[in-house]
């Protein structure tokens, strides 16, 4: 059994507690966490608001609201806008289970779609929201959000990966059911991986310019796979492998390919990769 419940948050004493939760979690300054009275509002005006408790505290939470593409009504989803878990709590499935019961929430409410963003360069979180719930992406937004003050943003352009997550499609229902694919298994299969990444004597990944030109159907791009070790070692390295991958990435989405899974290798120098391919990203493609 797990060891922890995920609910819907009532008591303002839960809604304080998301509040704390977004300070532990990112470390953010009181101007950039989402208030109760945000929270509260979205909660009772047919928003999403879940937390996971374990047993009473709260570990985590996410929450998100009505929202629509493209300034249509006709084009209703779900737009999530937080999801975080204290850090003694982190990789314990915690994010995992928010979201699928995410899922199972805005499913009854009659809508198929769920968009969130996230920093493309963060590999923790690539492998939840690609591999393991099978988003999908095609949009990259340079520095979304402006400065950002948290530990994790702090220093960084805020650039961001949107996702689309077609909840009811056979791609997502596969990717919540599959065993994550391995490099291996598509460099069996031909892909190519797109970039050429070296290491230095300090063991940091080091990317190189210039990018070539997307060609094949499908191939792979290589990231790090611990992004937050590298800003705080490298500043500069970091902001090349932020401007590094935000190049490839606009160059290849504008040339119609789309994240469609993401892979690690592990082992001394662990290895984190997007597979794109050139597939619209909408329901149908997914079935």
């Amino acid at each position: 059994m797990s060891d922890f419940e995920i609910r819907p948050l009532k008591t303002l004493d839960e809604f304080h507690a998301a509040e704390e939760l977004q300070r532990a979690a990112w470390g953010s300054a009181d101007i950039d966490i989402a208030p109760l009275h945000v929270m509260l509002t979205i909660a009772k005006n047919g928003g999403v608001v879940l937390g996971a408790f374990a047993p009473d505290q709260l570990i985590g939470c996410v929450f998100g609201f009505l929202g629509a593409s493209d300034q249509s009504i006709t084009n209703l989803k779900h737009a999530s806008h937080l999801m975080g878990v204290l850090p003694e709590w982190q990789s314990r499935g915690v994010g995992y289970a928010l979201k699928v019961a995410q899922r199972e929430a805005v499913l009854k409410q009659g809508l198929r779609l769920i968009t969130w963003t996230y920093d493309p360069l963060e590999s923790k979180n690539a492998r939840l929201n690609i591999a393991k719930l099978g988003a999908v992406c095609n949009t990259y937004i340079p520095d979304q959000y402006g400065e950002l003050r948290d530990d994790l943003n702090l220093g960084l352009a805020t650039d961001r990966f949107q996702v689309d997550w077609w909840i009811a499609s056979s791609h997502v229902e596969n990717h919540l059911a599959r065993k994550q694919a391995s490099l291996a298994d598509y460099l069996d299969e031909g892909v190519t991986i797109l970039n050429s990444v070296t290491w230095d004597e300090r063991g940091l990944p080091m990317c190189a310019n210039p990018i070539e030109s997307p060609r094949p159907d499908r191939f792979l791009v290589e990231f790090p796979a611990d992004f937050q070790a590298i800003k705080r070692t490298d500043n500069a390295l970091a902001l090349a492998w932020r401007a590094h991958l935000r190049l490839l990435c606009e160059t290849a989405f504008a040339s119609g390919f789309t994240v469609i899974d993401y892979v690690h290798e592990p082992g001394k120098y662990a290895r984190s990769f997007y597979l794109l391919q050139k597939i619209e990203p909408s329901e149908n493609s997914y079935g």
